[in-house]
C-alpha cells in the first residue's frame, strides 16, 4: 500500500487535501464523527490477514506518513506479515528517481514473495 490511511478520524485534521472529504462523507468530522468513524480502517485490522507492504514519503501532505505508521503498528501487533518504508523528503509523488525505482522493486519483490502463482 502506498500510503496508507489507518483512521479516518485523526486523518481530518492532519491531510492537506480535505475537501473532497465533506462531500464524501457528507459532514466535517466535527459534526458528525459517527459517518467516520463507522467505515475507518483501524476499526477492522484485527480482521486483517493479508501481508502488507506500506510505502510513504515522510513529507507526504495528502496521507501524512504518521498514518502508515499507525497502520504498521496495528499490524505488528496483530501480527500480521508487514513492512514499513520511509522515503526521506518525499511527498504523495516521489521526485527522486532512484526513490520512485525502489519504490516499485520493492511492490515487485513482495509481489513475488508473497503473491506469486505456486507452480
Amino acid at each position: 500500500m502506498g500510503a496508507g490511511l489507518s483512521d479516518w478520524l485523526s486523518y481530518y485534521g492532519l491531510n492537506d487535501i480535505d475537501e473532497w472529504m465533506i462531500p464524501f462523507f457528507g459532514a466535517s468530522v466535527y459534526d458528525d464523527p459517527a459517518v467516520y468513524a463507522k467505515s475507518d480502517p483501524i476499526k477492522f485490522v484485527k480482521d486483517v490477514k493479508t501481508p502488507t507492504l506500506i510505502l510513504v514519503g515522510d513529507s507526504d501532505g495528502e496521507v501524512p506518513m504518521e498514518q502508515s505508521v499507525e497502520w504498521y503498528h496495528a499490524l505488528q501487533t496483530f501480527k500480521v506479515p508487514s513492512r514499513l518504508v520511509v522515503y526521506p523528503h518525499e511527498g504523495h509523488l516521489y521526485n527522486n528517481p532512484a526513490d520512485a525505482r525502489d519504490y516499485t522493486m520493492r511492490m515487485l519483490e513482495w509481489f513475488d514473495r508473497w503473491f506469486a502463482k505456486a507452480e
